[in-house]
């Protein structure tokens, strides 16, 4: 789309997803008519379309079990209960994620021990292993869709005798060498907020091969004992050491959200596809473009293209200001995890009030450039060819331009 002298402007919503699927939206009217969203109200014969979106979630992940939550970040405060995290207890996770990550360590009475991150966005495993002495956790992130060389990382986990947590909050539809993303770990999380793979305002999954955790889980959400109508869970057995111990933290996912979720997890494949034509589309774009390093991604991978990176590595902070700020004008949305204060998701670990206070010379070099942009199922490969243009033409007027005074960059939700 063009504008005054030939400049082009991009017209998308950064933030528009797609509808819920008819499907979705005739089975959510169901329950709503039938009045019965509390998962264990079920009437007689029936199966509740959260234990059947269990089901077919542990199905899809190849997991034993699999447990339907309020939300991704109850999920990761629930598994590290489940796994027993002691108040006080120290917790590995990554120093380049988003805030429900710690957040829900610390919530959890644990104490985040920030790890180094990488060139291409994914945790420093020689800093993970110089760090590893006395913990017992390791709260993986698989920030922004990028995956770590999970065989080192379980080789190395495996040898230091910690257990892995898998956050997949922006892995849901990934794998690593064939296994799907959340498989290598004792537990693995997921979400379904609006900005994730599959869509219900807020959700989660748990999923594990681990009986007694997964136990533990299951009561932890508030089954009320009725966790025999569970489809994904285990024999009620596994249930008994558990049942009488285990504090209600009552997290549970009601029928209605399950019920909009089902028909999307069977597009997910196809979504999958569709992320990676729109991530590539725009990759494309940027070949060798003076200022901006793109973000290697390596062929064990199948990553969800649901957001792109890059970074504008050498770069004074006016500078960057200037870049999206111009960018803005132009229609085009860009995040920034270098900024001096926090803006909508872009905190990063020395925001963290709540945790100790840690010096991360690495991360904090490749954060300082760090760009971030949002890429919706609503966007076309041409859109993406589009948004590359604006990028590269902005990224070589502002590269090339005399260093500008302070500029604060804009705010974008």
């Amino acid at each position: 789309m063009s504008g005054r002298r030939d400049v082009e402007i991009f017209a998308g919503n950064f933030t528009q997803q797609e509808p819920i699927p008819e499907e979705g939206i005739e089975a959510a009217l169901r329950v709503l008519r039938h009045g019965r969203l509390h998962r264990y109200n079920e009437a007689a014969g029936e199966v509740a379309e959260a234990a059947l979106l269990e089901e077919e979630f542990a199905s899809m992940t190849g997991a034993k079990y699999a447990l339907a939550v309020a939300s991704g970040g109850y999920a990761l405060g629930c598994a590290l209960r489940a796994l027993g995290m002691a108040h006080g207890e120290r917790v590995l996770t990554n120093a380049f994620t988003l805030a429900p990550v710690p957040g829900a360590i610390a919530a959890a009475g644990g104490v985040p021990v920030f790890v180094d991150v990488t060139e291409d966005l994914v945790i420093d495993l020689d800093d993970l292993a110089a760090k590893a002495a006395g913990c017992r956790l390791l709260m993986l992130s698989h920030m922004r869709g990028h995956l770590v060389d999970m065989d080192r990382l379980m080789a190395l986990c495996d040898r230091l005798g910690i257990l892995v947590i898998e956050d997949c909050a922006h892995t849901m539809g990934a794998t690593w060498r064939g296994v799907a993303s959340g498989r290598h770990g004792v537990m693995a999380c997921y979400s379904m907020q609006t900005y994730k793979h599959i869509n219900s305002g807020e959700g989660g999954f748990l999923v594990s091969d681990d009986a007694a955790a997964m136990a533990r889980a299951v009561l932890l959400s508030g089954s009320y004992m009725l966790y025999g109508k569970h489809r994904a869970a285990p024999p009620p057995e596994a249930f008994e050491a558990a049942r009488m111990v285990t504090p209600n933290v009552s997290g549970r996912m009601d029928n209605l959200r399950a019920a909009i979720l089902r028909p999307q997890l069977r597009a997910l494949p196809e979504r999958v596809a569709r992320w990676g034509a729109l991530y590539r589309a725009l990759e494309a774009g940027l070949p060798a473009v003076p200022g901006i390093t793109l973000i290697h991604r390596p062929a064990e991978e199948v990553f969800v293209g649901s957001s792109f990176q890059f970074r504008l590595a050498d770069w004074s902070p006016a500078r960057i200001g200037l870049y999206l700020s111009r960018c803005l004008a132009r229609g085009v949305e860009l995040k920034w995890f270098g900024a001096e204060k926090p803006a909508a998701f872009t905190s990063r670990y020395d925001h963290w009030e709540y945790a100790p206070k840690q010096s991360l010379p690495q991360t904090d070099r490749i954060l300082a450039g760090l760009i971030d942009l949002r890429l919706p199922l609503t966007f076309t490969p041409e859109d993406c060819a589009q948004i590359a243009r604006i990028l590269k033409a902005e990224a070589l007027t502002v590269g090339q331009a005399a260093e500008p005074e302070a500029v604060v960059a804009p705010v974008i939700q």
